[in-house]
This record gives structure tokens, C-alpha cells and sequence, in this order.
């Protein structure tokens, strides 16, 4: 069955959306950072700890993570700071 929505492959990264995580004091390194990035598509990509396995047995009624799909979970506070990024279009 054909999605309503799947990733563009030849999106670009456009803008990071808030702070580092360094910024936010929630990381001593740059290497193993959270991040919040807008695409040039309008789509946003995140990197966070993946913790789809530790979650899969406690998941609520009506979420499901598909086969090619990952729960990832960044600190709160950088979600936040991203606010001020999002466009409300």
C-alpha cells in the first residue's frame, strides 16, 4: 500500500531549529548530539537517542512504529527553544 506521506531522499538540511544541545546544556560533546533540523522540503529530521526497544512494550492505544521506523527521544528544553523556529504554516 502506497504511504500518504514518505521521506524525500534528495532533501536538503536547511536550518537547524533552536540551540545545540551544547547551547542548552544538555551535551558535553558534539559528537553524540540531539538535534532539530528543518529540511529544504519543509520536512524536519531529528537526532535522538533511540529507544524503541525499551518503549515497544509500554506503547499507548494508537501508536504504532512501523518496520522502517524509529522512537527517538531528545530533552524536552530542546524542543522548546525550538518553538521560536517553527512556522505555523
Amino acid at each position: 500500500m502506497e504511504r500518504l506521506w514518505d521521506v524525500k531522499p534528495d532533501a536538503q538540511f536547511k536550518q537547524r531549529l533552536g540551540k545545540t544541545a551544547a547551547e542548552l546544556e544538555q551535551s558535553r560533546t558534539n559528537d553524540d548530539c540531539p538535534e532539530i533540523w528543518e529540511l529544504d522540503n519543509g520536512d524536519v529530521a531529528i537526532v535522538g537517542r533511540d529507544v524503541t526497544e525499551r518503549f515497544s512494550d509500554r506503547l499507548p492505544t494508537g501508536l504504532s512504529i512501523g518496520a522502517d521506523e524509529r522512537l527517538v527521544v531528545i530533552p524536552g528544553k530542546m524542543l522548546r527553544a525550538a518553538k521560536p523556529d517553527i512556522s505555523d504554516v
